[in-house]
């Protein structure tokens, strides 16, 4: 599975980088807002740091004003990775822009039948919000589960990108469950590698190291 961090920090970015597992990253309008720079700034600084797909989200509602947005966004860097929301509108740009040969990942998807569409019109990424669903008593992963199996039923090649990964669990459950990519917060990707048993275990060898020493 490949390794997404949600952030739109640099410094985030730059440690998770320096981890050799990441593969992209994923942004959106608000992640942007608290850096308290120029978006497309923000995206053009990234794409220095990361080589793979970085999405950068258009706030526009209807189909002109995203492929208006989208346009200049997908021109700052060959990695950029257009993202639009799944709604009438957003699918009908996704098909428009996948015609031009950019990138598109498709976000808030949260039924199988939405992300059936998303692959229809041709989306790189359908990012389904597992942690989300979660909060409403419906079961995120299922939905993944659900996905991969229409996915593989018919050779669609849209990559499953879980989104509102809340913690650690939530990775294992998706990779289990089939997702191509899992974006997730700086601090459940640094959680991934923490468990006491390791920390346990690395203090005994250390003390017994120190015994010989003596």
């Amino acid at each position: 599975m490949k390794f997404f961090i949600d952030t739109a920090n640099i410094g985030e970015i730059r440690e998770a980088a320096k981890l050799g597992i990441l593969d992209g990253v994923t942004t959106n309008p608000s992640l942007v807002a608290k850096e308290g720079k120029k978006f497309e700034a923000v995206i053009a600084e990234i794409c220095t740091i990361v080589d793979g797909p970085i999405s950068a989200e258009v706030t526009a509602l209807d189909y002109e004003g995203m492929l208006t947005q989208a346009r200049p966004l997908a021109k700052i860097h060959e990695n950029v990775t257009i993202k639009v929301p799944l709604t009438r509108d957003g699918l009908r740009a996704c098909r428009a822009l996948r015609g031009e040969g950019t990138a598109v990942n498709v976000t808030l998807c949260f039924s199988p039948s939405q992300a059936l569409l998303a692959a229809k019109c041709g989306a790189t990424f359908i990012s389904p919000f597992v942690g989300r669903l979660d909060d409403v008593s419906h079961d995120g992963m299922d939905l993944i589960r659900q996905i991969r199996a229409i996915y593989d039923n018919y050779g669609f090649t849209t990559q499953i990108l879980a989104a509102s990964i809340r913690h650690p669990l939530h990775v294992v459950e998706c990779a289990l469950a089939g997702a191509d990519v899992g974006t997730m917060p700086f601090k459940v990707m640094t959680q991934l590698y923490e468990h006491p048993l390791t920390e346990a275990g690395l203090k005994k060898f250390l003390e017994d190291w120190e015994k010989l020493k003596t």
